[in-house]
């Protein structure tokens, strides 16, 4: 029997965008950008945004990375969403908090604010207030921080010692309004020494999954369309805006997938600004906690499809009509949207049809076609994307080969397929129920962040 000419089309589109994204992200990674190459002498002031809400099991290793970062003018505001566990008790503990008086600049509406602190010794200040989600306390943040760049972090995320010296030398363009920073997984990493290889063999097989994928993520995907000039989606993990900006788009929207809302915005605010510019920043690096079940790891991959749908719902209107004539538009969709969702429900549709309703002897070729193609190009996609991270120095160790190795197979046969099962079924619970945060639940790891953890550690 031969193959149906539909299949052909279908395979052709499968491999035509990741193949695009592994060409371009290649080429970006060959070229020294102008912040690396000339280092501004004077430091811009930076605010760093971190929502908390029943963060007790992390906040210690959130605080421990905030006091080692190699910056001088800098702050750190902790902003507790009426959290229910021990969150501001570990807070008044650690940073031996003294009440303090803040002013508000800017328009933005959050809910009540109860409590100022400030921290003894520190550039960390703590705001508790009523709980409003995640939106409603970066509003806050944004309109008590004092400086003119805004970084918005997850609790549960570490910055890079050397992340706001990048910052700062990236936002010597006077026309860059925001940028997406590199976010690496988090467990695995010694961060006292973290340009020592990742390692995998200090992992479970879940995180394995999501290390190999936040690489194909960050280091290709994200590079690419950054390259493009259309980065759809900064990071709720690690975020960096002008604070100007922020406030003349009033601030973030109260959804279920806040970071890619406020880049849309952004893009959109730049229609009306042009030439402003938006970056994706590989050099600036944040680990990130990931979920270490496939429970929690259900759940925020569904929030995730839940927020990319309800986007795709609100600014539909604006991204269609101009599907060929902006760049942005084009990406999310025919690449998003009709290579990542639609074909996920037609890939699950001609399986179970093929496999089910017809004879083994009639599909096994069109089968054996599709599936082929599909393994090889993203067997090549995650081969390049560890090919361009070992260019940014995150590399594995040679011990780790095998597990690397099994964790591409077993991510091709089987993982694959969970993440096809999560882009489906997320899509379709947006529309019985749009809110619901789900909060993943913290692992209660402690983590090395400095030398001294390290060798208080090796004392034990």
């Amino acid at each position: 029997m031969t193959i149906p000419l539909y299949m052909y089309i279908i395979t052709f589109f499968c491999v035509l965008f990741p193949f695009y994204h592994m060409f371009n992200a290649y080429l970006s990674s060959r070229k020294t950008p102008y912040y690396m190459k000339n280092p501004p002498s004077a430091e811009k002031g930076i605010s760093i945004l971190v929502p908390c809400y029943n963060e007790e099991s992390i906040i210690q290793t959130a605080i421990e990375g905030m006091l080692a970062l190699d910056y001088s003018n800098y702050e750190v505001l902790f902003i507790n969403d009426g959290s229910s566990d021990l969150t501001m008790e570990r807070l008044h503990e650690d940073l031996k908090l003294k009440p303090a008086a803040f002013a508000a600049s800017g328009v933005l509406k959050f809910n009540q604010v109860k409590a100022f602190y400030q921290a003894a010794n520190t550039k960390i200040k703590v705001l508790d207030k009523v709980n409003g989600g995640k939106a409603d306390a970066l509003n806050a943040g944004i309109s008590y921080a004092e400086h003119s760049i805004i970084i918005t972090l997850d609790a549960d995320s570490l910055l890079k010692p050397d992340s706001l010296k990048i910052i700062n030398g990236a936002f010597e363009d006077k026309k860059v309004i925001a940028a997406g920073g590199m976010v690496h997984v988090l467990q695995g990493r010694n961060l006292a020494q973290p340009d020592q290889p990742v390692r995998l063999s200090k992992m479970k097989q879940i995180v394995r999954f999501q290390t190999l994928e936040y690489i194909r993520g960050f280091f290709t995907y994200k590079a690419s369309l950054a390259k493009s000039d259309a980065l759809s989606i900064i990071s709720g993990a690690f975020g960096i805006f002008k604070k100007d900006v922020l406030l003349d788009l009033y601030g973030f929207r109260k959804t279920v997938g806040e970071d890619m809302d406020i880049t849309l915005k952004v893009q959109q605010y730049r229609k009306k600004h042009r030439r402003r510019k938006v970056l994706f920043i590989p050099e600036a690096i944040c680990y990130t906690e990931v979920p270490e079940s496939y429970k929690d790891l259900f759940k925020q991959r569904v929030r995730w499809q839940k927020a990319f749908t309800d986007c795709m719902m609100y600014y539909g209107k604006t991204l269609f009509p101009t599907v060929f004539k902006k760049k942005l538009s084009f990406f999310i969709v025919f690449d998003a949207l009709c290579s990542g969702v639609l074909l996920s429900f037609f890939t699950l549709f001609f399986l179970v049809t093929q496999i089910f309703f017809f004879p083994i002897e009639h599909t096994y070729p069109a089968l054996l076609f599709f599936l082929s193609g599909a393994a090889g190009s993203n067997l090549l996609y995650a081969l390049i994307s560890l090919k361009i991270s070992t260019h940014y120095r995150n590399a594995f160790s040679n011990r780790d080969m095998g597990y690397l190795a099994w964790t591409i197979l077993a991510d091709l046969l089987v993982y694959r397929f969970f993440t096809l099962f999560f882009t489906i079924y997320g899509t379709i619970a947006y529309f019985g129920k749009k809110d619901g945060w789900n909060k993943v639940a913290r692992t209660g790891k402690k983590y090395i962040v400095s030398e001294s953890d390290a060798l208080q550690k090796a004392d034990v």
